[in-house]
């Protein structure tokens, strides 16, 4: 955990792990844990989040060495590639879009989409790789 995410818990009230599970707020808990780790691990040029007035959105819109990759959380264990992706892929012409996940493997949703588990980017990030 980071230090932003303790401090989230320790504000919620959540001394353990276990009474995370159950709480509301355990997903905006491990999408924000996800976009620090993304963020470390891809160290992009400029990163925003995107949404449309129609109520399309993404979690992050990463630019990195001329490349569009956009970047979904899902806490889920089977992400699926739903409209709001469809809408970021074509409106911001994405070069690649991840779906981070808590899974354990790798595996494609589409041309250009990703299911990729947020361990593997963590330990990437650790390795230096």
């Amino acid at each position: 955990m980071t230090p932003l995410t303790l401090l989230l818990h320790a504000l919620l009230g959540l001394p353990s792990f276990r009474d995370l599970e159950g709480h509301p707020k355990v997903g905006a808990s491990w999408e924000g844990y996800g976009v620090e780790e993304v963020l470390k691990a891809l160290r992009p040029d400029e990163a925003y989040y995107w949404a449309t007035h129609n109520g399309a959105e993404l979690d992050l819109l990463l630019f990195r060495d001329g490349r569009r990759i956009g970047v979904e959380f899902k806490r889920s264990s089977a992400p699926s590639l739903t409209p709001s992706m469809r809408i970021a892929l074509n409106d911001l012409k994405l070069d690649q879009l991840m779906v981070v996940y808590p899974g354990e493997r790798r595996f494609p949703l589409a041309e250009k989409v990703e299911a990729v588990p947020l361990a593997a980017i963590v330990a990437a990030r650790s390795s230096g790789t």
